[in-house]
């Protein structure tokens, strides 16, 4: 709410008769997509380079 009212400056009205769908582009136009997360390939060359140790 915060979002749409304060930052969007959305009447009430306007604010509650959003999608789900419209809300979330306005977002995206405030916050870059993430980065893809990593393929089972890349997570598992990762845990090769850097395996758990165990605690002692």
């Amino acid at each position: 709410m915060a979002f749409g009212l304060g930052l969007l400056r959305l009447s009430p009205a306007d604010f509650w008769s959003m999608t789900p769908r419209e809300l979330e582009r306005a977002w995206s136009a405030f916050h870059p997509a993430r980065p893809a997360v990593p393929t089972r390939g890349e997570l598992d060359a990762l845990m090769n380079l850097f395996p758990d140790k165990e605690m002692q």
